[in-house]
């Protein structure tokens, strides 16, 4: 018996109307402007030891500069997402993409804590949305059974960005000071965000029959024409899907902000090395976003559900290598250990984003991403920083590493739960979708 997702609709196109240069040509300038995010975000985490140092902060202010930036991006993921729906998505990333990089700029020319807060308050800001539209975007130009793999590779983008901003900043910041490392994310910033809405253009990358629908809605009015945001959180497996994802993210995020401190105090390293270290065991996560969706999409192409396994598999393996790497001393093994740790801990990436576009209608995409993103934050990737931060202050942060991992557990327990209610839930889904096609047609002629 064929497995149907909801990206059976009859909106849902196997193949876009988009030539495929062009789509890898947008996949590329969006995939460049995440990592010019995360460059922004992360050069912060490299030049921990000297702010520490110079402004005399304890881990906990520290962590609040990281945890700042993602408790903005939960905040107004969702609304930015909607407005960037509504105003175009092209000139909303061009714009988010100014704003982080400019932010960026004033961290570097902040004079105290406090400046730097409200620098890093703004560079939150612009990047809000960019995570969930850009995706929409890569998604809107590709063939549905490719969403595995376009998630964990687009999402890696935030994982390479995370690495060249360390391991740049660090470098920049040994040589001529962490105010540089900061200017250099900026130019990056600025530079792609220039380029984008000159290359990729709006009309080119609209799904076929969007316009007529978007017609439709803002012309008529029509109360079905909203039935599709009812599928953001209209199932058992896709609420859990966004608790799993904010859940491992707690892990994988804690680790990439407090790493190149971690390295510092235990390893002996300075800023450079610290951060270069640091940026290896990154790219391991990265790569586990590319390489666990490629093979989440090749294994489970004929049956989804088995995607959800994966990541079950994927939080349990996760916390069992970082939990056996923190409880050994430094050294060779150690580093290993959390590496592939990490390469797993990252791999839930692509199937929670294979879920979500799944159980959710393609035209409200970037506000279903939005979502996700949402958890990921507000569960993830702010507290993450923050929390460990405190327990650092207390226990030492070769303790708190140590309890981190423990989280996967809970993550792997929320992903068993929608694996139990996927099946039902996506045949609802996929019903709801086809009666919202089959009134689309009537709505074109009422506007």
């Amino acid at each position: 018996m064929a497995y149907h997702t909801p990206s059976d609709d009859g909106l849902a196109d196997d193949n876009p109307n988009v030539p495929r240069y062009y789509a890898w040509i947008v996949f590329a300038l969006s995939f460049g402007l995440l990592i010019s995010d995360y460059m922004s975000r992360q050069v912060l985490n490299a030049v921990f030891p000297l702010l520490k140092v110079e402004w005399q902060l304890s881990d906990a202010r520290l962590g609040l500069l990281s945890g700042i930036v993602a408790l903005m991006v939960g905040l107004l993921t969702f609304p930015l997402s909607l407005l960037a729906d509504r105003w175009g998505r092209v000139r909303s990333l061009a714009l988010m993409a100014v704003l982080w990089s400019l932010a960026t700029l004033g961290c570097g020319l902040a004079q105290d804590y406090n400046q730097m807060f409200a620098a890093r308050f703004l560079v939150g800001v612009g990047e809000a949305a960019y995570g969930s539209v850009g995706i929409a975007v890569v998604l809107s130009v590709f063939p549905k059974h490719m969403r595995a793999t376009l998630t964990g590779a687009f999402m890696a983008g935030g994982m390479f960005g995370s690495v060249l901003g360390m391991a740049l900043g660090g470098g920049i910041a040994a040589h001529v000071g962490w105010r540089w490392a900061f200017a250099g994310m900026a130019l990056f910033g600025l530079t792609l965000a220039v380029l984008y809405p000159i290359i990729v253009k709006e009309g080119r990358i609209a799904p076929q029959g969007t316009q007529g629908a978007a017609r439709g809605q803002g012309e008529a009015d029509d109360k079905p024409a909203r039935l599709p945001l009812g599928s953001l959180f209209g199932s058992r497996s896709v609420r859990a899907a966004y608790v799993g994802s904010g859940l491992q993210l707690f892990v994988g995020g804690t680790f990439i902000v407090w790493m190149p401190s971690f390295m510092n105090r235990y390893y002996a390293m300075g800023a450079d090395r610290a951060g270069a270290g640091a940026a290896a065991v990154v790219l391991a996560s990265g790569a586990g976003m590319v390489l666990c969706g490629m093979l989440s999409d090749r294994l489970c192409r004929h049956s989804p559900p088995r995607k959800i396994t994966l990541a079950i598999a994927y939080c349990l393996g996760s916390c069992v290598l970082l939990s056996v790497a923190f409880a050994m001393a430094p050294g060779a093994l150690q580093l290993a250990l959390i590496g592939a740790g990490m390469f797993l801990a990252a791999g839930t990436t692509g199937p929670a984003g294979a879920m979500v576009a799944n159980l959710t209608h393609r035209s409200i995409h970037g506000t279903a991403f939005a979502t996700l993103t949402l958890a990921n934050n507000l569960l993830g990737l702010a507290p993450g920083p923050f929390l460990t931060g405190v327990l650092a202050d207390h226990l030492g942060l070769a303790t708190a590493f140590q309890l981190v991992p423990l989280l996967s557990i809970a993550s792997a327990a929320v992903f068993w739960y929608a694996r139990r209610h996927y099946e039902h839930d996506a045949r609802c889904a996929a019903a709801a979708a086809a009666a919202v096609a089959a009134r689309a047609p009537a709505m074109e002629v009422q506007a």
